[in-house]
């Protein structure tokens, strides 16, 4: 076609650094949409081609890998808005309105220079030295789109890399523009910084960049600590962020993660000084489970199953540690088993990251009190067969055995009945459970057909 054609940004970040990418940009001298249809046709079978004519972009989907293909250009920006103005430019204006130096790395194409990088700003060395750096005065590219600045913790967190000096003072002073940007954008900058390898790099910068302050106030006020009366208690920021590194060792749960971040949200809230004891936070896992809702709906995050997954997390994740502060009974252990149901794996896993203490002593003796309780529930469960069981009598049989409506009469047997077998007062099986409904009903008044 007589153009020139590069493959740019993270593509060639991530494949100079040897990381796995499957999304291709590539950059031409003319139009991506009709080097977008010319590269189909050369293929067998032809894959479709989606375009979009208003922003001269088309895409190609091959098994699991998309080449997006586009025009070079060049952008201006407007205060109130993070879309740009967008004319036809050279690959220089193009590199110029990359993020990063790492991001703005260019590979020819075309048969004649195949394979050679153009690197205006420096890139290829930040990226051998660990650095984010933009390519423009950092002032004007965050300004221009504030979403660059959660990019540039991102790729920090992400990568182990350092926000060089000039580029990480530019951030606070504009971190308030972060309100002209979609919380759905916010969102998924978040949850990559989430999933990254230690992903406390991230939240430190963004709490020491003021960015945090902008969309997750409840998590700011975990910083700090409280005195009186010689008393204090751990800072309830970095406790959060070391009990979400530790889990991160052992899962790449995006949302057993997030139950991480929200385990201790309440503490603030429920925070209580009592004399000659100190600091307490009753009840804060009762008041976490209440927010998850309002914090997921707010975040733009599904409010499905992995909401009420989180929620239960946080309701639950006291509780294998306060059994090893009593005699582990059966019943607390079958209550425990009932009430965590199959993702029993998940709140050990939460329980044993949230065992943090500079005291290492304490740490073991907690984490083999765990163990303990680890053992016992294996025990139990294997004679009881407890975990998402269901009590032998449901609704219907009590409605139908005493020709009653829905009520609360029958919400009142149906819980006699599940708690009688969890603490061990009847055998788990249908006949002994049918004889407590009957015993119940007699107390309540109603009369079996």
């Amino acid at each position: 076609m007589g153009i020139q054609a590069f493959a740019i940004g993270g593509f060639v970040r991530d494949k100079l650094l040897q990381r796995e990418c499957k999304d291709i940009d590539i950059v031409c001298t003319g139009s991506g949409i009709e080097l977008a249809h010319q590269v189909a046709a050369g293929i067998q079978p032809h894959p479709h081609v989606a375009y979009f004519k208003n922003f001269g972009t088309a895409q190609i989907k091959l098994d699991d890998i998309e080449i997006e293909f586009v025009g070079a250009r060049k952008e201006s920006y407007r205060r109130d808005s993070r879309k740009p103005i967008v004319e036809d430019g050279t690959l220089e204006d193009d590199q110029q309105r990359r993020d990063f130096t790492i991001n703005a790395l260019a590979i020819q194409l075309n048969e004649a220079e195949f394979g050679q990088v153009t690197d205006p700003f420096n890139g290829l060395e930040d990226l051998k030295n660990g650095i984010i750096r933009t390519p423009l005065d950092p002032h004007i590219t965050f300004d221009d789109d504030p979403l660059r600045m959660l990019r540039a913790v991102r790729f920090a967190s992400q990568l182990n890399f350092r926000i060089e000096d000039k580029t990480y003072k530019a951030i606070e002073p504009l971190a308030s523009r972060l309100k002209i940007i979609s919380q759905e954008r916010i969102t998924d900058e978040l949850n990559k910084i989430i999933l990254s390898p230690v992903p406390s790099v991230g939240f430190r910068l963004l709490f020491n960049t003021t960015l945090l302050h902008q969309f997750f106030p409840e998590m700011v006020k975990l910083h700090g600590v409280s005195m009186v009366e010689n008393y204090g208690h751990k800072d309830n920021f970095y406790h959060t962020l070391k009990v979400l590194d530790n889990l991160s060792e052992n899962t790449d749960n995006l949302w057993l993660r997030w139950a991480a971040i929200l385990h201790d949200i309440a503490k603030p809230a429920t925070q209580r000084f009592e004399e000659g004891h100190g600091w307490t936070f009753h009840g804060h896992e009762v008041v976490g489970a209440r927010w998850t809702p309002k914090i997921f709906a707010r975040f733009k995050l599904p409010l499905d199953e992995k909401m009420k997954f989180v929620q239960k997390m946080v309701a639950l994740h006291l509780r294998p540690i306060s059994l090893t502060k009593d005699n582990i009974t059966d019943s607390a252990i079958r209550r425990l088993l009932f009430d965590a149901g199959e993702d029993l794996e998940s709140l050990l896993l939460l329980c044993e990251a949230d065992i943090t203490s500079k005291n290492e002593q304490k740490v073991e003796r907690y984490k083999a009190n765990l163990k303990l309780v680890q053992q016992k529930i294996k025990e139990v469960e294997e004679r009881d067969h407890i975990r998402n069981w269901q009590p032998p009598i449901d609704g219907e049989l009590i409605m139908k055995t005493f020709n009653i409506r829905p009520s609360r009469e029958v919400g009142i047997i149906k819980e006699a009945i599940k708690d009688a077998i969890l603490d061990g007062i009847i055998p788990n099986d249908y006949d002994a459970a049918y004889r407590l409904m009957l015993e119940k009903g007699k107390t309540l008044n109603l009369k079996s057909m």
